[in-house]
């Protein structure tokens, strides 16, 4: 969508927060474009105009979640050259952004996992989304103290945002009070990540790191 006027991004920031409203009390599948209309005082074919679908809005709430995230994990950023402190951060930056949003979280889950489903992290509809976060683990990597063998760290951005995505999966089943256990995950996870990078340049594992590049670098090239 081509750059909107004020009024025009208000009221497409009024259908968001509307669908927003439904989604968390009537659920997703039960939530149509109409009701969203109706609760954001806009016809349907206004509601239509800013968002083509529900997939659409999901995709918007993906962008802001994303761009609440840049700014939320700047300060992890700025603050140290440690990878393991980055990284930390950067995932506890994200678990405070997303908190608000975790009662609901599990309706989009059910969506998403559908690999079919534009909602699906993986699709290219959700490209936008995906490559703003790879961007910050990119630069967990290249503000950092690791020293990685060139190979290594161009995928290790990747494999990072991979990482997340099982994090974003252990969150939305966490029922613990604030999803303690999650933080929990984070705390015990990211020294095991820093050792296990740092260990990639030592010679005795070079060989199964060039492995694993070259396996990664095959299942991109014959992805249809």
């Amino acid at each position: 969508m081509p750059d909107l006027t004020p009024k025009a991004e208000q009221t497409r920031r009024v259908i968001l927060d509307a669908a927003m409203r439904l989604f968390r009390r009537d659920g997703y599948d039960k939530t149509t474009m109409r009701a969203i209309a109706t609760e954001a005082g806009v016809s349907s074919g206004n509601a239509y105009y800013y968002f083509g679908s529900k997939e659409h809005l999901v995709q918007a709430f993906y962008d802001g979640i994303q761009q609440e995230h840049a700014a939320a994990a700047e300060a992890a950023l700025a603050s140290s050259r440690s990878f393991a402190d980055r990284l930390a951060g950067v995932f506890d930056a994200w678990l405070t952004v997303a908190a608000p949003h975790h009662r609901f979280a599990g309706q989009f889950f059910r969506n998403a996992a559908d690999p079919a489903s534009p909602l699906s992290p993986f699709s290219s509809e959700s490209a936008p989304a995906r490559e703003a976060s790879i961007a910050i683990f990119e630069r967990v990597v290249a503000g950092s103290d690791l020293k990685l063998a060139p190979a290594v760290r161009a995928e290790l951005p990747g494999l990072l945002w991979m990482l997340h995505m099982g994090l974003v999966l252990f969150w939305v089943y966490d029922a613990s009070p604030d999803q303690d256990r999650t933080r929990l995950l984070v705390s015990r996870a990211v020294p095991l990540v820093d050792r296990l990078a740092r260990l990639s340049r030592l010679p005795v594992v070079r060989g199964v790191v060039d492995d694993l590049v070259g396996l990664l670098a095959a299942l991109r090239t014959e992805a249809p």
